[in-house]
């Protein structure tokens, strides 16, 4: 019995691995895309911070959109928003840092 409810988890893995995996991919190529112009952007309107604000806010409410319900889109706001921080990639770094959290995840649920 046991085994059964392995191979089904096994088998259900499987499936949403081939039929899932190419949107998860388009969303996080987008979302990487987003990011990256936003650190560009922000780089360049560091000394605006009313811009950089406005950029930032854009950036969180993209990624939110694109990527769903993710706690780590809130720190990644929260250090654009300390004035002088915009010379890091920080949303480059959020996007990737949920990237790699969802394969792990992915890895560890599918040897379950």
């Amino acid at each position: 019995m046991e085994n059964r409810i392995i191979d089904s988890h096994a088998q259900i893995n499987h499936e949403m691995s081939d039929h899932s995996s190419r949107p998860f991919r388009t969303r996080f190529a987008i979302a990487l895309a987003v990011a990256t112009v936003s650190d560009l952007v922000s780089l360049g309107a560091e000394f605006v911070p009313p811009v950089q604000w406005a950029v930032d806010l854009a950036t969180a409410s993209l990624l939110f959109l694109i990527l769903g319900r993710r706690w780590a889109i809130l720190p990644g706001l929260i250090a654009e928003a300390i004035p002088g921080l915009a010379a890091f990639p920080f949303w480059v770094l959020v996007v990737l840092s949920i990237i790699l959290y969802d394969q792990t995840g992915r890895k560890s649920y599918a040897a379950i």
